[in-house]
């Protein structure tokens, strides 16, 4: 396949036409449509700009929702990001954006995805959540041969996903799942009442016994109060060292912003940026330091230019934010804090408008910030 560079690009696109989601001519809505388009532009929010240190090239055909990213032993980064549309893995350079190859195609066989979502890397394996496959799917890195799946016992509609270590040899996957209670006249659709809400969240052990593949279900949690509750999810990210999870609701009739569970899945009673986000609250990811200090980067997906705001790790105070000169509608971001050639202090993937992925270079967004550079510094 030949490669393809983005060409230079000078103004944001506006956005894409909703996709048809059958032969019938139904529109296909995600949960969180509205069909409104808020714009950074008027929004009268403050923040730096950030030029982008790349942008993969436009592949409207892909609808592009999640990236993730991987270092191989040779320092070679591979930038994996979902294609709904399309059901494969789009994959790129992680270090320059130049475009290398698909794999994967429509269907539910190992290999295969079903509108692929959520992704996270975690060590050398890569977890892709499946909307229509109702299931998590597991590849080995750099082949990307599937190891095996799990969840379509319990997931009815999943979107997120964030995996951490369990501490003997196995890891834990938390997953969002968006199941609603139905559609209203105009084909949106409605989340269910809150004593219904209580299982947003799926929990999954998953590991290697002998050899072989297996993943156990844990069971669910989702807080059920007007407050807590999470109408419409998607992405979630954890912080062991503060016994946090920070979870997007992109509900805005209630209110777009962030709710703070703990790890074992209760509210804490604290939600971040209600009124502060004016968009929806989306994509999710974490700066750590062993220390305990960091950041946070939440998403506000703005259609002509996405706002990323930045609160403290441990305090979780509003520390500024930041938008790219032409990113914009991000869906999933993904933040590699390892060093690589081309970004020595990391790197900030967010999607850009369902066509491609932006990057932004860690020390572009520290300088612009004030933030640190790095754990040492």
């Amino acid at each position: 396949m030949r490669l393809r560079i983005a060409p230079p690009v000078t103004l944001p696109l506006i956005g894409l036409l909703l996709l048809s989601a059958c032969a019938s001519g139904r529109v296909e809505r995600e949960p969180d449509e509205t069909g409104a388009e808020p714009m950074l532009a008027t929004a009268n929010v403050p923040h730096q700009v950030i030029r982008e240190a790349f942008l993969t090239a436009r592949t409207p055909e892909e609808n592009v929702d999640s990236p993730a990213s991987w270092i191989a032993p040779d320092g070679r980064v591979l930038l994996l990001a979902t294609s709904k549309k399309t059901s494969r893995l789009m994959i790129y350079d992680g270090d320059t954006g130049t475009d290398l190859r698909r794999y994967g195609s429509a269907g539910a066989k190992p290999g295969q995805f079903l509108r692929p979502n959520g992704i996270a890397i975690h060590g050398d394996r890569v977890y892709v959540v499946e909307r229509d496959n109702h299931r998590v799917q597991v590849l080995q890195l750099p082949g990307l041969e599937s190891l095996g799946s799990f969840g379509s016992a319990e997931l009815k509609q999943p979107y997120g996903l964030w995996v951490r270590d369990n501490g003997d040899g196995r890891v834990e996957v938390l997953v969002s799942d968006a199941y609603m209670a139905g559609e209203d006249a105009n084909g949106d659709e409605i989340p269910p009442p809150l004593a219904e809400l209580n299982a947003r969240y799926k929990r999954y052990q998953v590991g290697t016994s002998a050899g072989a593949f297996e993943a156990r279900y844990l069971g669910a949690f989702g807080d059920t109060t007007e407050a807590g509750a999470i109408r419409v999810p998607e992405s979630l990210w954890g912080d062991v060292a503060h016994d946090r999870l920070l979870i997007a609701e992109e509900d805005l009739k209630t209110g777009t912003a962030v709710r703070e569970y703990d790890l074992s899945g209760k509210y804490r009673g604290r939600t971040l940026g209600l009124g502060l986000f004016k968009a929806q609250a989306e994509g999710i990811a974490l700066w750590t330091c062993p220390d305990g200090s960091g950041y946070w980067i939440a998403t506000d997906q703005f259609k002509d230019r996405s706002l990323f705001h930045v609160f403290d790790r441990q305090t979780l105070a509003h520390l500024g934010a930041f938008s790219g000169e032409i990113v914009g509608n991000t869906d999933g971001v993904w933040l590699q804090q390892h060093a690589t050639k081309r970004f020595p202090q990391g790197v900030f993937y967010a999607v850009h408008d369902d066509m491609g992925v932006g990057a932004f270079d860690w020390r572009d967004i520290a300088k612009a910030l004030s933030l640190r550079e790095s754990c040492s510094g």
